[in-house]
């Protein structure tokens, strides 16, 4: 008896979006893949391990070619320059948000460290994070004060989806952002995979950079947009809510993806039923 043969069916065949999924395999899991996985699995975490000590002690300048000898790949386009009149506060980069080192990637485009702040984030990420992170709290003013001090010190990266997404949507865009800072730069992120995603809902955070690592020729794509213009801020005149949807869907038109008006807490409670809220 023939078995009958597999395929992946493609997205635009699919009966309704697939927007949110979990799991770490990136592939069809046909019985020919699972062998190749598992004879590359120990290379590729021997790779994990090399890219990730990369990334930690070496300069910037010389992890791009270490990294692209090692087998990532990474592409940067765009000005992040906010151009002589910018103030004296620290720039806001308002980041789409695909894999747990979203913010590294924009400081290795930069070539110089930018503080970032996040929801969860695993204690041993924290420890080995070679920028600086920052914890927020989900109390608004509280979150508030913690940012505008941010900006005070200097650059800011700021993901405002609140949590990633695998498949080409945007999550809705929390307005934080937006009322705190004037100078803001949307930075347009993309990661690409093809073994194992750098993502989990219901597992252990701290293997996400393990497991993206893992990959075989991991790929990153940084574009900046260029400043926010000034009528497009809410020192403009603009309402929180507008700066953020007209960034979100800059942000979309430049990755060619969908913007959509889900949240963090929708992607929790279908996938892991709970509202994504990480206690310390």
């Amino acid at each position: 008896m023939e078995c009958a043969k597999t395929t992946q069916l493609p997205r635009e065949r699919y009966p309704r979006p697939l927007i949110f999924h979990d799991g770490r395999l990136a592939f069809l899991p046909t019985s020919s893949a699972m062998l190749a996985f598992f004879l590359f699995l120990p290379l590729g975490l021997i790779l994990s391990v090399i890219r990730i000590t990369i990334g930690i002690v070496l300069p910037y300048k010389i992890s791009f070619a270490a990294g692209a000898f090692f087998g990532v790949r990474f592409r940067t386009s765009g000005r992040c320059s906010m151009g002589p009149d910018a103030k004296p506060r620290g720039v806001l980069f308002v980041c789409t948000h695909r894999t747990l080192v979203d913010p590294l990637m924009l400081t290795a485009a930069l070539q110089k460290p930018v503080a970032t702040v996040t929801y969860s984030l695993s204690r041993l990420s924290e420890i080995l994070a070679p920028i600086r992170t920052v914890r927020l709290t989900r109390d608004r003013d509280r979150d508030a004060k913690t940012i505008s001090q941010l900006l005070e010190r200097g650059d800011l990266a700021v993901c405002p989806e609140g949590t990633t997404c695998r498949e080409p949507y945007l999550l809705r865009f929390s307005s934080l952002f937006a009322e705190l800072a004037d100078d803001m730069v949307p930075v347009a992120l993309d990661a690409q995979v093809t073994l194992l995603y750098g993502t989990t809902t219901s597992g252990h955070k701290w293997l996400d950079p393990i497991a993206f690592l893992a990959n075989p020729a991991p790929s990153y794509r940084v574009e900046f947009l260029g400043p926010v213009p000034p009528d497009q801020t809410c020192a403009g005149g603009r309402t929180g809510v507008e700066v953020a949807n007209w960034v979100q869907h800059r942000l979309g038109d430049a990755l060619g993806f969908k913007c959509t008006g889900f949240r963090r807490r929708d992607k929790y409670m279908m996938l892991a039923g709970n509202k994504g809220v990480v206690s310390n």
